[in-house]
Parts: C-alpha cells; sequence; structure tokens
C-alpha cells in the first residue's frame, strides 16, 4: 500500500484509450465513446473481486459511506454507531445526512468492540459502521449477530483492508453494505474515487440514482432519465476509473509483495517479548497493507516511534496524538466547529462525545504502533528496515 507506487504500462494504456476515445464522463455520449466504459468494467472487475452482485463507483471513500447509508434510507435524526480509531470522514459522511455519529470504544482488533456496540444501542440506532483499519478485521460474527438481533444494518467501512478476508469472504462482502476508497494512497488507487458494493438489489438501485442527482439511467438519452428522488453529484469519471481498472487487475500481485514484506517485518519485531499484536479475528486474513502492534505502555510506544524517525524508519506511527484518525485530537467534532447550522439531533450526540470518555480505546491505541507497508520496497531494504527497527525497539525499553 499504496498502488500508486507501481505505476506503469498497464495504468498508462487504460489512461491513454480514455483520452483517445475523448469521453472522460462515465455517462452519456454513447455515440461518440465507441463502446469504451472504463466506470463500467471497472464495476464488474470489483464484482468478481468482491464477489458481490452489485457495485455503484462514486467519487471518494467518503462519498461511498455517505451513498451507502442514504441507499438505506440512513438520514436526519438517526445514529450510527462508530468507532473511536477511524478517518475523520466516517463522521463526517454520516453528519452529512443528517444522521448523528455514536462514537464506541475499539478492541485488540483496533476495530469495534461488540460489547461496546451493544451498550450503545438505543431506540434512535438505525445502523453500526465497523471501520476495517490498517488492513484487518473486527468480530464480524459478533457484530453481524448484534444487528440481526436489533434488526440494524451492518456497514462495512474497508477503505483500508481491500484485499483482506473473513471466513474465507473479502472483507467489505459481509456487511448489508461494503465502502472502498481508492485515493491516491490507497493499495489500489484510482486517484480519486470509491465504491459501494452490496447484494441488496434496492440498494444497489438506491446507489445508482441518489450518485447521480437521482437518474435512473433508464434508456439512451440521459437527457430524457427520469429522477425517482432526489439525489446528488458523486460521480467518478471515466480517468479516474481507467486507472483503477489497471490497479485492480493486479491486486493479487500488490498484496502478495505486502504480504512478504510484512512476514520480514513481524518476524523480525516478534524476536522481542515486549511486543505484542493486533488480534485478528479467527477465520481473518489481513490484506498486509499495514503491521501493527503493541508495546507495554503509551511512554515506550512513543519513544519507539522518535527512535525510528531518528534512525530513518519512515511511516510508523502512534495514532494517540494524531488528528486525523483518533477521537482524542478531534476538537473540531466536540466543539461543533461547523459552517453551518447543525440540528439539535446532532448537536446532543455530539455533546455526549465530547463529555465521554474513551478509556478502553485509550490503552490500546496509546500502546499501538502502525506501520504502512510500502510495495516499492526491494527485500534487501525490507531486511535492513526490520533490523534497524529492532534495534529501535530495544533502546525505547
Amino acid at each position: 500500500m499504496p498502488g500508486f507506487e507501481l505505476f506503469g504500462d498497464l495504468e498508462r494504456k487504460e489512461v491513454n484509450d480514455v483520452l483517445d476515445n475523448g469521453v472522460l464522463m462515465r455517462y452519456g455520449f454513447d455515440g461518440m465513446r465507441n463502446g469504451h466504459w472504463k466506470a463500467k468494467e471497472l464495476e464488474h472487475e470489483l464484482a468478481n473481486t468482491f464477489n458481490s452482485h452489485h457495485v455503484q463507483l462514486v467519487s471518494s471513500g467518503t462519498a461511498a459511506v455517505s451513498v451507502a447509508l442514504a441507499s438505506a434510507g440512513v438520514g436526519a435524526g438517526d445514529e450510527v454507531i462508530m468507532p473511536t480509531f477511524t478517518f475523520v470522514a466516517s463522521f463526517e459522511a454520516i453528519m452529512m445526512l443528517g444522521a448523528i455519529p455514536v462514537l464506541v470504544d475499539i478492541d485488540d482488533t483496533l476495530t469495534l468492540d461488540p460489547e461496546a456496540v451493544k451498550a450503545a444501542i438505543t431506540p434512535n440506532t438505525k445502523a453500526v459502521m465497523v471501520v476495517q483499519m490498517c488492513g484487518s478485521m473486527g468480530d464480524l460474527n459478533a457484530l453481524q449477530n448484534i444487528c440481526k438481533q436489533h434488526k440494524l444494518l451492518l456497514i462495512e467501512d474497508a477503505c483500508q483492508a481491500i484485499g483482506g478476508t473473513y471466513e474465507g469472504k473479502p472483507l467489505g462482502s459481509i456487511g448489508d453494505l461494503g465502502c472502498f476508497s481508492f485515493d491516491f494512497v490507497k493499495t489500489i488507487t484510482c486517484g480519486e474515487g470509491g465504491a459501494v458494493i452490496t447484494n441488496n438489489e434496492e440498494y444497489y438501485i438506491n446507489a445508482d440514482h441518489y450518485s447521480d442527482h437521482g437518474h435512473d439511467h433508464i434508456g439512451n438519452d440521459r437527457g430524457a432519465e427520469t429522477h425517482p428522488f432526489l439525489g446528488y453529484n458523486f460521480r467518478i469519471s471515466e480517468l479516474h476509473a481507467a486507472v483503477g481498472l489497471a490497479q485492480v487487475r493486479r491486486l493479487p500481485e500488490f498484496i502478495a509483495i505486502q504480504k512478504k514484506h510484512y512476514t520480514i517485518l513481524r518476524d523480525a519485531v516478534a524476536s522481542l517479548p515486549e511486543v505484542t499484536f493486533r488480534r485478528v479475528p479467527k477465520g481473518g486474513e489481513e490484506s498486509y497493507a499495514f503491521l501493527n502492534f503493541f508495546m507495554p505502555n503509551l511512554e515506550i510506544a512513543r519513544k519507539v516511534v522518535e527512535n525510528f524517525k531518528t534512525n530513518g524508519i519512515d511511516v510508523c506511527w502512534n495514532y494517540f496524538d494524531n488528528n486525523w484518525h483518533y477521537v482524542k485530537e478531534w476538537n473540531h467534532l466536540k466543539n461543533q466547529k461547523s459552517l453551518f447550522p447543525l440540528s439539535s439531533e446532532v448537536k446532543q450526540g455530539l455533546e455526549r462525545i465530547k463529555n465521554t470518555s474513551f478509556d478502553q480505546s485509550d490503552h490500546f491505541i496509546g500502546r499501538n504502533i502502525s506501520c504502512l507497508i510500502k510495495m516499492s520496497w526491494t527485500e534487501e531494504e525490507v531486511i535492513l528496515r526490520a533490523s534497524k527497527m529492532v534495534d529501535a525497539i530495544k533502546a525505547a525499553l
């Protein structure tokens, strides 16, 4: 991760095909495009990759979450349970619909704690969104059972975990709807882009219409299409889809490289008794996009990261003080810094977040170190990196 490290002839071929054809928009202009439909091709490839009946490409992973929720009827006043450890896009996508983000603790999987989810359910809860952070997954069977028992939607945000699996199923394909990001730093990239996947035909049709101003996409005359309901513009372009089309065909290659590099690094740091690893639920296999491990406490974790920096070991983080990915520094959310007035329901929900302690999340995030796995490293570079990491950790203990 990310796929842009390995751009090559396949990506150039697909992009040049769009430029030569001259149609950059995914819809319409049938006569000009001479049968070239990159977005449609990519949706077909993704459906095969994810073993899902339906795929709707959109403009980003953030858009994918909003479109997925909207397609299943989540909106104003509805509560969506989400984790304290994610990207800010998670609560942004929820709030854009007028829904209320309800943050709950994570566990040693670095994703939703099922017990915390159960405790957070109210009559207003409509969905549970598990975010498969840093290439791995939560306890999906437990979360599915909770959602079935309470008649809630299970939304999988697998934006950072493409290529991971659970009980033989691709991550993203297990919940009612799955969401992916193909931005510039994901395992496969479109530059900018995302996708909603589902086996529910109604949700798919809703996502298809909603992401394109409510167009019904019936017939061959875009100007004559009707609008069954309101929608917005979350379209992907043919240029972006062309890049993704080449990249998704290389996904097995990318995952194999990530796994090789991940394994070398993990085996090295596993030699240290003070190091423990995030729990991968039984039956799960990571995408190997990140190596995540725990130190004994926050102070040592911070020393390790500082030693990494001093020794030229990049792309490794402790997220405890990170203002993108962890609730502790989401002050703009807690303090309701919005350009437009928020509903009273959303305001009340954000007050709860502001006044809640997440001690269990602090326990795991404070001790965690997350290292991105690059595909452009040579094997020699990975082996050297592993040795430096071990030395840096020893020096911090």
